[in-house]
């Protein structure tokens, strides 16, 4: 299951809430992810706000997104779940059913009924080995396409990560509010991930954002920028403390840009689909060339063109359902993106970095 992480990292999260330092494998807490929920509650110095945290934490790392292992062939070949099978499965069963039937209707009428009906089932199949290849050419290349929206989404949330670390990095190092900081970062990044799935709602973000905050961002049509202005106000504040110099605010506005640019990149995919002429063209094409296939391979397949029909039917509705499924790669399908995962990470590091000021550096031993 991805996007799974253990007993320390979702402890982590929640009592950081209550700055306290990392539990390490302390035997109060329960070894189980479905009981992190209290776990917190059986430290010393537990919280309402660290429950709330590992709550977030429990409900959160469990996404659909697949793993599998890439060196074990017959595992991935006869696997079913997260295939295309699972959604272009009923209409291949239509198009098998529909070559029975055309088959059935041939045999009936030239061995029973004595027709000669060769002029319409002996079509030549040049025609359809030029319509096939153009449509198989079509299909990869709106798979290629899709593939294309798919890694460049991963990569605009690796930049995301790595931002989110850098910015919380220079203000932990450089002021004594870096918490608030970390906070900040992990309301965002979640808030831009419900925002993706279609949810502008604030909820999940009550464990790292203040009321006053969650409030005014849900009023806004966009609530990640909502926080990422609060972030931007927060610089402000460090800087006019003195805390933050010039350059610092400079380095740090230029990481908060990217996380904005970041997310434009993100809502470019999400809102701009492939041209809708082009996928209907390409339905319609499938539709042509399955509904007429029976008729040019059932003189000389007999009873085997069902089968060459299913074949066939299954290569092109499961290159298509494979373009579908990774064209928005923010959904909730087994193939898009694991966002749970990658808002975990940011909440788990900007969190444990957070909190390692308030550790000694260790000194090298003369």
């Amino acid at each position: 299951m991805a996007g799974t992480y253990g007993v320390d990292d979702a402890c982590f999260i929640a009592c950081r809430k209550g700055h306290w330092s990392r539990v390490w494998g302390s035997p109060r807490v329960p070894p189980q992810g479905p009981a992190l929920a209290w776990s917190c509650g059986a430290l010393d110095h537990a919280r309402p706000a660290c429950r709330m945290a590992a709550d977030f934490a429990t409900t959160s790392v469990d996404s659909s997104m697949i793993e599998y292992d890439r060196k074990k062939w017959f595992r991935s070949v006869f696997s079913y779940r997260g295939t295309a099978l699972r959604r272009a499965g009923g209409r291949v069963l239509a198009f098998t059913v529909y070559a029975i039937v055309v088959q059935a209707a041939y045999e009936v009428g030239t061995q029973i009924g004595g027709l000669n009906v060769s002029w319409f089932f002996g079509l030549k199949s040049s025609g359809w080995v030029v319509l096939g290849t153009l449509l198989g050419f079509l299909i990869v290349f709106r798979m290629n396409a899709s593939n294309a929206r798919y890694w460049e989404g991963r990569s605009a949330w690796g930049q995301i990560i790595n931002s989110s670390r850098n910015l919380v990095r220079v203000g932990v190092a450089h002021t004594h509010d870096g918490a608030a900081l970390a906070d900040l970062v992990a309301g965002y990044v979640i808030s831009l991930r419900r925002s993706l799935q279609g949810n502008l709602d604030m909820d999940e973000t009550e464990v790292f954002l203040p009321e006053e905050l969650r409030q005014q961002a849900a009023r806004f049509g966009n609530p990640p920028t909502a926080v990422a202005f609060a972030m931007s106000a927060w610089i402000e504040r460090q800087y006019r403390s003195g805390q933050l110099g010039a350059q610092l605010v400079r380095q740090m506005e230029e990481q908060l840009s990217k996380l904005v640019d970041s997310q434009g990149a993100c809502e470019k995919i999400l809102k701009t689909p492939l041209p809708f002429v082009y996928v209907v063209m390409i339905k319609q094409l499938i539709l042509v060339y399955l509904i007429t296939l029976p008729f040019v391979v059932g003189d000389e397949c007999g009873w085997w063109s069902p089968v060459v029909m299913a074949i066939v039917a299954l290569g092109l509705f499961g290159m298509e359902e494979a373009s579908v499924e990774t064209e928005d790669p923010f959904g909730t399908d087994e193939n898009c993106l694991d966002m749970v995962t990658y808002t975990i990470t940011i909440a788990r590091d900007t969190g444990q970095t957070a909190s390692a000021k308030a550790q000694p550096v260790p000194q090298p031993t003369p």
